[in-house]
């Protein structure tokens, strides 16, 4: 909102059914604030009927579409004839070598797994962790907040957080570690801030290796060389996310460009808390945006952050300047035949 205002907006929210009193709330009091500014507070509305035909025709009046959700939801708004922008789903993958900090990388690991409840496209979902430090790290884990399931409770959490054809079940999306034990049928302890299940293969026939979108994460171990981290996130990305964001924690920077290299994601953070880190934080440059283009990997038409310069048209103003054309020679270098040019 504050984005499109900037750029001389006006901004329409069609929000998602679960989270229209959120809405309703956030857009009243942007609107207060408008009005004791001394600007129209109209600049700002929500639909208050929440329905996907009213979507649809609001996607079809508007100069603009920004479309955050969903797959079927994005490709709604690119078929509406309507310029938009979308978004792609998450399944943020760290990989953590010998060479990190264990204690930054757990701490920065819970940040990222608990805020809004792990709901968010950016949240932890995967850490793939070297051989040499996998004990280490998991008990870092625990001792930042961690509870780790045992074999048994894994096979309850499955049973509850996907249905019989593998979706997600809504229930079981951003809520409490806590609650989301109890609906599987177990119990943990209050203080517990998430739960780490061991992974147990990567594919779609392993759903801890997709996106969870609550307060869960999925720990890897990879041994071997570091091409064997690449390969275990190369097939996480296969089963989703492709084009989101992955991190890495290491002080190898070897390590960090085959990671680069390889990922395709169209963001990725270096020993950073992913959720805090991906949206843009005044001390990584990343501009602040809640919505994160994938680029073709994700089905989209952009790979940056969607911030301010994506809510305006661009005029370009093009006057003479002084020639700066390469000789042919220099331009074709061994290509170049003088007798061509006779």
């Amino acid at each position: 909102a504050v984005y499109g205002i900037k750029a001389r907006n006006a901004m329409i929210f069609s929000p998602h059914p679960r989270s229209k009193k959120t809405s309703f709330e956030t857009v009243r009091l942007m609107r207060e604030a408008l009005e004791r500014e001394g600007a129209p507070a109209d600049i700002v509305q929500c639909l208050q009927n929440v329905n996907i035909p009213m979507s649809q025709a609001l996607m079809a009046r508007a100069d603009l579409v920004l479309a955050t959700g969903g797959q079927p939801m994005v490709r709604a708004a690119y078929s509406s004839g309507t310029p938009a922008y979308g978004v792609g789903a998450g399944n943020s993958t760290m990989v953590i070598d010998e060479t990190a900090n264990i204690e930054e990388a757990a701490q920065n690991s819970m940040l990222s797994k608990t805020s809004d409840f792990g709901s968010g496209c950016s949240a932890d979902g995967n850490l793939i962790i070297a051989e040499s430090i996998f004990e280490k790290m998991v008990q870092q884990l625990e001792k930042v907040g961690a509870y780790i399931a045992s074999e048994a409770e894994k096979a309850k959490l499955r049973g509850v957080m996907w249905d019989a054809e593998g979706h997600r079940t809504s229930d079981t999306v951003a809520i409490a570690p806590q609650k989301l034990a109890e609906i599987a049928g177990f119990s943990i302890p209050a203080d517990r801030k998430f739960i780490v299940v061991y992974g147990d293969g990567i594919g779609k026939e392993y759903p801890f290796s997709g996106e969870k979108l609550t307060t869960l994460m999925a720990v890897y171990k990879y041994s071997g060389g570091f091409e064997n981290a690449v390969k275990m996130m190369q097939a996480i990305y296969e089963v989703g996310g492709k084009g989101h964001s992955c991190g890495i924690y290491s002080f190898n920077e070897e390590h960090i460009h085959q990671h680069a290299l390889a990922a395709p994601v169209s963001r990725i953070m270096v020993r950073q808390p992913q959720s805090k880190a991906n949206a843009g934080a005044f001390n990584n440059g990343m501009p602040m945006t809640s919505s994160l283009g994938c680029g073709t990997w994700g089905g989209n038409i952009i790979s940056e952050n969607i911030s301010l310069k994506h809510y305006m048209n661009t005029t370009w103003v093009s006057v003479p300047i002084p020639e700066d054309k390469p000789a042919d020679a220099e331009l074709f270098g061994e290509f170049y035949n003088p007798e061509m040019e006779k």
